[in-house]
């Protein structure tokens, strides 16, 4: 059934008690007299076993204890949260192995280049696993030789900084300390047996260093209770409240994400779009199944003739360019005179499974129409972000081959039209995780956001999986009310058929920079798109690495090209506001024939955000100014109701 539009309901917090001060010492006494007691009125087994919860409260009984009511509470707590946690993993549904880890064929490359070496080189093996075993033992020695002599203190640490080891334990307390380096010296002998290994290609290559990062950063001391400083400390300081705290966490995601075991990065009810992120003033003028058209109220008295459109990914929320007021691109561009249009894609439900990437470029144009016709003006300029660039320049060489000049100029922010480098995305846009994920769309008849999300943090795991993990379920932490974390993990669904045209046609095929990608009648080219151009890469992008997104601009036929590379990564880099003086930018670079690295070398740098230098672009190609246009139609009022929709 399709999701009804609308805002969905607040999840009504429970509140959590609060850890009572440490006991004295007499009620500590009070506690252990208890515990004696107790132990000698426990009966046998024969007889029938107390439960831990009737223990702890006969303790409470007898002594009074504070620390026995809470053990008493805290139990029956774990109890309650347990059974949860049960049910709420059965509704897992069944395990789909194609996206769950690469397929077999990987493993036996990296086993088959092993016994290679093995039986070519075993001098080099032999060599490594040596070595390994020295540096485990002299490590153990050292520590046992401190231990016999009375040193109980770490030794001289001069191991990299690394932020999980921030507690001052990993440097001075022996046990810490020795878990610390035994694990980097484990990660060194894995990272050192792969990158010996003689793959076949580049591919292989990647795919063994992934999955070797993955081991490494899973493996991670830090991951576990016994071996982490900050959650033991923490939780004698709350006298245990703390893991039930964390366990609470767990069963709350895994309860909200279908019996997957995905954590929370920010406190969804900190936030309401249309509330406190999203406010800035407009109404849905259009709509459509597939999105909400949204016009600005004008915040000048005069604006530039020519209206400005922006298409945000549909693979997260528009607002993202309106989070609030000091960093809102929104208000920015209103302020520079724009009658500015933004498109609100609707999240999409499986009655979807049919939108191709066709359907997608209707929308576009369908879209352009409607500003059209709001503001009498035959022509407009278009933004297009991320996936949405990527349509974008696809439908700017569909308009160019039908004869439309509709669009007067066009930018591009972090998009990616080449991909024959795959970069970080190598493991992902191989045939057994894409076979994997079309089997998803078979069953579903949709990527769902779910699944993208978790592939998208395990490109980044120790920030957006472990590190989290470890502050929400072992430290007990709740999640923080970071704006930017929220409307990461306020993702969409893809239609399945449009996911696997994208998957399979524009990034494992690269048609679209190669033999030309088959759209509506035409078979498209990057050269194709001949519109007046700017584009916007970041220096710091993991999903859209700026060399490549160069790389494809270089191939377009357009004569009036602009390329800027901003410092910073796939959103900081684009939300970088004039007033915050932050990220600096790379302008004015005019070789495209050369190579990314020789644009950059013809470049300037200059300091603070490029969007100053992008207005200029655009208001020399917005034309004269005119009387300001509000609004003339409301559907509803900004943001919408699509927006409001969160994927189930």
């Amino acid at each position: 059934m399709q999701q009804e539009a609308g805002r969905p309901a607040r999840t009504r917090k429970t509140a959590r008690p609060k850890a009572e001060p440490a006991v004295t010492k007499a009620a500590s006494s009070a506690a252990s007299e208890a515990e004696a007691r107790q132990a000698d009125e426990t009966p046998d087994a024969g007889s029938g076993a107390q439960t831990a919860a009737e223990a702890a409260e006969a303790m409470f009984m007898a002594g009074g204890a504070p620390t026995a009511r809470r053990l008493a509470e805290n139990i029956e707590r774990i109890e309650a949260l347990g059974h949860r946690l049960v049910t709420a993993l059965g509704e897992r549904a069944l395990p789909n192995p194609g996206v769950e880890a690469p397929g077999p064929e990987l493993m036996m490359t990296a086993a088959g280049a092993w016994m290679k070496a093995l039986a070519e080189q075993p001098a080099r093996v032999i060599e490594q696993q040596v070595s390994y075993w020295g540096e485990t033992l002299k490590h153990y020695t050292r520590a046992q030789l401190a231990l016999a002599r009375g040193q109980l203190t770490a030794p001289d640490d001069d191991a990299p900084a690394d932020k999980r080891f921030q507690n001052p334990l990993w440097q001075s307390h022996p046990y810490f300390n020795f878990v610390k380096n035994q694990y980097l010296i484990n990660a060194r002998a894995l990272q050192d047996a792969s990158a010996e290994l003689e793959l076949p290609d580049q591919v292989a290559r990647r795919r063994v260093d992934w999955m070797t990062k993955q081991v490494v950063d899973m493996m991670s001391p830090t991951n576990f209770l016994a071996t982490n400083p900050d959650a033991l400390e923490k939780a004698i300081e709350t006298e245990g409240e703390s893991l039930v705290r964390g366990l609470e966490n767990l069963v709350r995601d895994v309860e909200q994400h279908g019996g997957e075991m995905i954590v929370s990065l920010a406190d969804t009810d900190a936030f309401t779009v249309g509330e406190n992120i999203g406010t800035a003033e407009g109404s849905v003028v259009h709509r459509t199944p597939l999105l909400e058209l949204i016009q600005y109220k004008p915040t000048t008295d005069q604006v530039h003739e020519l209206p400005l459109m922006i298409f945000p990914p549909w693979i997260n929320k528009f607002y993202i360019l309106d989070l609030k007021p000091q960093n809102s691109m929104i208000r920015w561009l209103l302020d520079q005179g724009h009658t500015l249009f933004v498109v609100s894609w609707k999240n999409p439900d499986t009655s979807y499974a049919d939108i191709g990437m066709e359907d997608y470029i209707d929308a576009y144009l369908d879209a352009m129409d409607k500003v059209r016709e709001l503001t009498g003006q035959p022509r407009l300029n278009v933004v297009g972000y991320c996936i949405a660039g990527t349509t974008l320049a696809l439908t700017l060489a569909l308009l160019n081959k039908r004869g439309d000049d509709r669009v007067n100029a066009a930018t591009l922010f972090t998009t990616l039209t080449d991909f024959s480098d795959q970069g970080e995305f190598t493991t992902f846009l191989q045939d057994d995780f894409v076979n994997g994920i079309a089997e998803e769309v078979q069953r579903h008849g949709l990527l769902r956001a779910q699944l993208m999300s978790r592939t998208m943090s395990f490109l980044r795991a120790n920030d957006l999986v472990w590190g989290p993990a470890v502050r929400s379920y072992m430290l007990g932490e709740t999640p923080p009310a970071f704006d930017l974390l929220f409307w990461n993990g306020d993702s969409t669904n893809l239609p399945g058929r449009m996911a696997m045209q994208y998957l399979r046609f524009l990034c494992q095929k690269n048609a679209f920079a190669t033999d030309g990608f088959d759209l509506m009648g035409h078979r498209l080219h990057l050269s194709d798109v001949k519109t007046p151009l700017c584009a916007v890469a970041c220096e710091g992008d993991h999903i859209a690495p700026w060399k490549d997104c160069w790389k494809g601009v270089a191939q377009m036929g357009a004569p009036d090209k602009t390329f800027l590379l901003s410092e910073s990564g796939h959103i900081a880099g684009i939300v970088n506001p004039p007033s915050k003086k932050k990220y600096g930018h790379y302008a004015g670079g005019a070789d495209f024939d050369h190579g990314h690295e020789a644009w950059r070398e013809s470049a300037g740098f200059v300091a603070g955000s490029w969007w100053p230098r992008w207005g200029e672009w655009l208001a020399e190609r917005a034309g004269k100014m005119v009387p300001a246009r509000a609004p003339e139609r409301e559907i509803l009022p900004a943001p919408g109701s699509y927006v409001h929709e969160r994927a189930g």
